[in-house]
């Protein structure tokens, strides 16, 4: 399991794919104040709302090299002759992924926070949320990104499967900026469900995948 994990997280830094998502984090939060102006008042008070949709699309970004590049080189069949479970492999590249672009995109959140201008407790409230709640879009990016390898366009259909799953997690993360300990509560439930269920979908798509 470490060793998937590890392989993955690797391949991840090593083409430059983490880096993507944290850098389009960064552009939408720099672009949102020129779209919006320079209302600092409306900015705070809309900043943890972009941030969070800027997270979830963030998270739609690498879904394609998550499971596709697996699929076609073969990976997937040697570890299924080794026996590996594909709920298994699917479990390792959910952790991968999510440490892949969580805790950078955790940090990029406070250079965000600043330039839409959140107070520190509202900073606080946005990384307890997205701590809480990144889990649950990895695992939501890994199920897609195994339910659309092999189909043609498939950025275009992960992001059709994806952003309607991931609306609960955008409203109960948002909410959490206002609703307190109840929305977190929420959020929390939501992430669990998806992280102990994607795993089981990612898998049973995979071995689909290889018939």
């Amino acid at each position: 399991m470490l060793t998937l994990v590890a392989r993955d997280v690797r391949v991840a830094w090593g083409e430059g794919g983490a880096v993507y998502p944290v850098a389009f984090f960064l552009l939408t939060a720099i672009l949102f104040p020129f779209a919006i102006g320079p209302d600092t008042a409306l900015l705070a008070r809309v900043g943890g709302g972009v941030i969070w949709a800027s997270a979830l699309l963030a998270a739609l970004l690498p879904v394609e090299r998550l499971v596709g590049p697996d699929a076609y080189g073969g990976t997937l069949d040697q570890l299924a002759v080794r026996g590996y479970s594909m709920a298994l492999v699917a479990a390792a590249k959910l952790a991968a992924h999510w440490l892949s672009f969580a805790p950078p995109l955790m940090l990029a959140a406070v250079i965000a926070a600043g330039l839409l201008g959140l107070s520190g407790e509202t900073l606080l409230k946005v990384e307890i949320g997205l701590l809480i709640g990144t889990p649950g879009l990895a695992a939501l990016a890994v199920a897609t990104s195994a339910l659309v390898a092999g189909l043609r366009g498939a950025g275009a259909v992960a992001g059709l499967v994806m952003l309607p799953l991931a609306v609960p997690l955008l409203i109960f993360g948002s909410g959490s900026l206002e609703g307190g300990a109840g929305a977190l509560k929420l959020l929390g439930a939501v992430s669990l469900v998806l992280v102990a269920g994607a795993p089981f979908v990612a898998g049973a798509a995979m071995r689909v995948g290889m018939e």
